[in-house]
């Protein structure tokens, strides 16, 4: 057995052991190897940072990394990217393994079933999709051109042919209609109605979703009901990269101009601390609470977390610098018709009263108009829209 192998392996045994997965997709698994799809000069994310690894000065690296369970980058700023050092923006990615195998449990597919995945990337999804299914059930859209010639590439190659367009995911497919099961790859903040309405009744959409309020999504499992609707729990955090369309870009200058406080400044305390709010099941559950805010956290110019809000109807913002030395009391600035601050500690009180739930008890409806609604627990329960600052 080679040193590639025993990797594959590995990997294998780890995805079986926490139960990402499952025996039914074993074969897919030993069937299409991943490094099959993976680009000449590859960049995994690991410990937080994007490592370049090229296949031809590293091999041994390189296949390491291709049989391991991370993200690997595979485009920069939509292409525009020269060089082998990381770009600014990433678009496009081979996903975790585990979080691929992962998202297909929450398909459930059956032997035959036809699947429209949104957002081919690499390929090796449609690949996957295509040992176990047959490639004839099997339709992927990809919005760039040459990602989606690249996937074709790498597909043909490893003797695969599912049909891969190019074009507006958002649009899904509806030549190959209706779908059995749609997959989406990037995160959305919106329903499409042309995802549930191309999802034959009975059928399911497994996709990423999340807010404008933060980068952390959730994956959604949504079934499609006779009239039209379409709901389900969410399964699990994940972070995904954006549909093009739905990508936020907020520029601080905007709303506090220059180095010094505006005039309308107002300035309190928070005993909020950092870990209470920056926890991935926090942050998920805030983000439902605070319509119109975006949230960016980062650090002060001491190393001390640090958080600021935007408003994306006005110019409202906030500001936390948390104080490690005097935790109930650290200094809080905010400005703008509304007050974000207040806004988020309110979300964070309901969120607290009610047992802070996990993503995994909230779910998501979309109404035959196109409605968005996120509930807690049932459907009968929606989370509110806003949560009294008082």
């Amino acid at each position: 057995m080679t040193g590639v192998e025993l990797e594959r392996r590995k990997l294998r045994d780890l995805l079986l052991e926490t139960g990402a997965l499952a025996p039914d997709w074993v074969s897919a698994y030993e069937t299409v190897p991943r490094q099959l799809f993976l680009p000449e000069v590859m960049w995994p994310f690991d410990d937080g940072r994007d490592l370049t690894v090229s296949k031809t000065d590293t091999p041994g690296d390189w296949h390491r990394w291709a049989n391991s369970d991370v993200a690997i980058v595979t485009q920069w700023d939509d292409g525009h990217h020269t060089g082998t050092a990381p770009g600014e923006e990433r678009t496009s990615s081979s996903s975790m393994p585990s979080l691929v195998f992962s998202m297909f449990g929450d398909l459930s597919v059956t032997d035959g079933a036809k699947v429209l995945e949104i957002g081919t990337g690499t390929g090796w999804c449609a690949a996957l999709l295509s040992a176990r299914l047959g490639e004839h059930n099997v339709f992927s859209v990809e919005v760039d051109a040459v990602v989606a010639g690249r996937a074709r590439e790498a597909l043909h190659a490893a003797g695969w042919r599912p049909r891969v367009v190019t074009g507006d995911g958002l649009l899904g497919w509806a030549d190959g209609a209706p779908y059995d099961r749609i997959l989406v790859t990037a995160a959305v903040h919106e329903v499409p109605r042309a995802w549930i309405e191309q999802t034959r009744p009975g059928g399911v959409i497994v996709m990423p979703w999340g807010t404008r309020h933060s980068h952390q999504d959730a994956i959604a499992r949504l079934t499609v009901a006779d009239d039209g609707t379409a709901g389900g729990h969410f399964t699990r955090l994940a972070q995904f990269m954006y549909i093009r369309s739905h990508r936020l870009e907020i520029r601080h200058t905007d709303y506090v101009p220059g180095d010094d406080w505006p005039t309308d400044t107002r300035h309190t305390t928070t005993s909020l601390t950092a870990p209470s709010l920056l926890a991935p099941a926090a942050t998920f559950a805030l983000s439902l609470l605070t319509p119109g805010c975006v949230r960016i956290a980062g650090h002060n110019s001491d190393g001390t977390p640090a958080l600021w809000l935007y408003g994306l109807d006005d110019r409202s913002w906030a500001a936390v610098y948390f104080d490690e030395d005097h935790p109930a009391a650290s200094p809080v600035f905010q400005g703008g018709p509304r007050n974000l601050w207040d806004e988020v500690e309110a979300a964070h009180r309901w969120w607290a009263e009610r047992g802070r739930p996990e993503c995994e008890e909230f779910g998501l409806t979309v109404t035959s108009d196109g409605r968005q609604q996120v509930w807690l627990g049932e459907p009968s329960a929606p989370v509110p829209q806003t949560v009294p600052t008082h």
